[in-house]
């Protein structure tokens, strides 16, 4: 049985043998004997890590461990607040920095970025992260929006539907205001020119 440790991009915690590309870290969420308990996160840098640093292991979900939370992809992770990790991905966070930089006017220090990214995904004793509402032709390629109820990754002029296991058949993005589900300081370093990992079903 998979353990419930993989992120949508509405933040929900799901069971799925569909492990992604990224992880993340949000602290121990997990108990003594690896079960994950209600709390969604445990400090306020959220960070998005690669799956193999440097030759190290890790067994998941070890006692008094930060537990591993995976992502399909990183537009998934930036959906769920989340930031590059600025060790294991250095030069993804000195990118991220950069076109935080270019949106914001200054260079900025991570527990500042962390606070801000904080602000605007998270809502205090609850599960679900925030949402906000935008224009879905301003919208970046690689933010994520709701439609129906679903998941979708703008690509463009079109969105595609997510699932645990990749990105389905792009359609095209609806008119006038949307749901997005991205947070409002990822939307921005993602329109400044970051370029996050994709999962190979992204059509863009």
């Amino acid at each position: 049985m998979p353990h419930p440790n993989r992120v949508s991009p509405t933040g929900d915690f799901i069971a799925t043998p569909a492990r992604g590309l990224v992880m993340g870290n949000r602290g121990v969420l997990h108990d003594a004997a690896g079960v994950i308990g209600p709390a969604r996160w445990r400090h306020k840098n959220w960070v998005c890590c690669s799956l193999s640093f440097r030759g190290r292991h890790r067994e998941i979900l070890q006692p008094r461990r930060w537990t591993e939370l995976f992502f399909l992809d990183e537009c998934v992770a930036l959906a769920a607040g989340h930031r590059p990790c600025a060790e294991c991905r250095h030069a993804a966070y000195q990118a991220y920095v950069t076109a935080w930089t270019t949106h914001f006017g200054r260079r900025p220090a991570a527990a500042e970025m962390d606070k801000a990214l904080h602000a605007a995904r998270a809502m205090p004793g609850a599960r679900q992260l925030r949402t906000h509402q935008a224009d879905a032709a301003t919208l970046p390629a690689g933010a994520m929006i709701a439609v129906g109820g679903v998941a979708h990754l703008v690509a463009g002029a079109q969105i595609q539907p997510f699932s645990s296991f990749g990105y389905g058949p792009p359609v095209d993005i609806p008119k006038g205001i949307v749901t997005v589900l991205t947070p409002a300081p990822n939307m921005a370093v993602l329109a400044a020119g970051y370029r996050p990992i994709l999962h190979p079903t992204a059509r863009f």
